[in-house]
């Protein structure tokens, strides 16, 4: 019983903090399209000229480059639950604030990878769907079609904030002990963003060939068969 009631304790902080982390992050954090695509375009030597030619690669091309991504996503927030968890339970507020914003980022670069661009409100809205599809959350078509679309992302994020608190609290209870939760934290950080970044890529995948194959886009044999890009590609 004691147990059950520490867990709704952390359950109830977690979903706070959690909510506090991806509003923040919401509105702040914004990778710069045109910078990434050159980043992406000079490490992988893929002949493309933006985001949308990202549909005439095969997921044989992608993948890859989205598995790399989640990777380094994952050890940054390794890093940086290894550093904070230091400081045990006093840490949980700004661990999840700088977790939202690496989880984040990492949403938004593979949708971007995916050939999805977010500079419109609809396409910002989708990044969220995505996001919560990736927290295991089902949005029905009823909950989006109700929505206002100012009002749709901070819904999703509430709905997320539950779903993460509630996941996270029995986990992350070890990190009350400051002298085991360096280690613990960052190994909690580092499999939560991976989960995180394989189901968003599934998500991703999954809209990209929908699209690709609405769309009736042949993909070029050239591109999708040929390897462009090291088979130790840099992190990113």
């Amino acid at each position: 019983m004691a147990r059950q009631r520490d867990t709704s304790s952390l359950a109830r902080i977690f979903t706070a903090a959690a909510g506090a982390g991806f509003r923040r992050a919401y509105q702040q954090v914004q990778i710069d399209e045109r910078k990434y695509l050159r980043r992406i375009q000079r490490a992988h030597r893929l002949p493309i000229e933006s985001w949308h030619d990202m549909f005439l690669l095969g997921p044989q091309v992608i993948d890859p480059i989205a598995a790399g991504t989640i990777r380094s996503a994952s050890r940054m927030a390794a890093l940086e639950g290894a550093g904070l968890g230091l400081g045990g339970f006093l840490t949980v507020v700004p661990d999840m604030g700088i977790l939202s914003a690496i989880t984040l980022r990492m949403l938004q670069k593979l949708s971007l990878l995916y050939g999805f661009e977010y500079a419109t409100e609809e396409e910002t809205v989708k990044l969220w769907v995505a996001a919560a599809s990736a927290a295991g959350l089902e949005l029905g078509r009823d909950f989006l079609e109700k929505q206002a679309v100012e009002r749709i992302v901070p819904r999703i994020i509430d709905r997320m904030a539950v779903k993460v608190g509630a996941e996270v609290a029995e986990k992350w209870a070890g990190r009350i002990v400051p002298v085991l939760s360096a280690g613990a934290a960052g190994a909690l950080n580092y499999y939560f963003v991976r989960g995180w970044g394989r189901r968003a890529q599934k998500h991703f995948l999954a809209r990209h060939l929908s699209v690709a194959a609405g769309a009736g886009r042949p993909q070029r044999r050239a591109l999708s068969s040929v390897p462009l890009f090291p088979s130790k590609s840099p992190a990113l």
